[in-house]
């Protein structure tokens, strides 16, 4: 689903609009990107040599020129940008770190971070808490809940106990196909989710 709404995929039928009027089937995956569409994937991909700043200034909107991205500086407003941005991640005591002594719970943060620079519309989060501790995951779920409200998120998950504690609306899919959508208490009792995922005693 996510490949598809980002145009890394293409499928053989169907559509995929953002809005009612933006095909996705039409656009490139750049294209995509800046029409507000943000992705995090399951493994955390940071600059690892790169101070978390460094990331954050490289994953900021805008012009993507050679020139522009080796000579350019923030002004008032990007600078604003990032330190609400690191404050709402919770690296602001770890920006001046570079990325590879970071722990994994925390390059995800730093990932989050970079695709909020973007100011991404619609934000797409594959299975962020894989390998967190407990604390980290607790730490993630009050990240995207504060999210609310100013993006549209998307989490594709399997940790049930997360999903639990973040999720309005749970959707959940079935070869390609929606099986159940509701609340998470309407989900979990729904039979043909049980018949599915959890199996029957017959």
């Amino acid at each position: 689903m996510m490949d598809i709404i980002t145009g890394k995929t293409r499928p053989d039928s169907g559509t995929a609009y953002f809005g009612r009027s933006m095909n996705l089937l039409e656009m490139d995956e750049p294209a995509i990107a800046q029409a507000g569409i943000g992705r995090k994937f399951q493994k955390p991909t940071v600059f690892e040599n790169l101070s978390v700043d460094e990331n954050l200034e490289l994953a900021m909107a805008g012009p993507k020129r050679i020139w522009s991205t080796f000579s350019g500086r923030f002004n008032s407003e990007q600078t604003d940008m990032r330190n609400e941005v690191l404050k709402l991640t919770g690296l602001t005591e770890l920006r001046s770190r570079p990325g590879k002594v970071l722990s994994h719970g925390q390059k995800q943060w730093l990932e989050i971070a970079m695709l909020l620079m973007q100011k991404p519309k619609l934000l797409l989060v594959d299975e962020p808490v894989t390998g967190m501790t407990r604390q980290e995951m607790e730490k993630t779920g009050e990240l995207l809940d504060s999210l609310a409200g100013t993006h549209t998120v998307i989490v594709v998950e399997h940790d049930m106990d997360f999903v639990r504690s973040i999720a309005k609306k749970v959707t959940v899919l079935h070869q390609g196909h929606v099986l159940s959508e509701g609340t998470m208490d309407q989900v979990q009792s729904d039979p043909k989710v049980v018949e599915v995922y959890l199996g029957t005693n017959e």
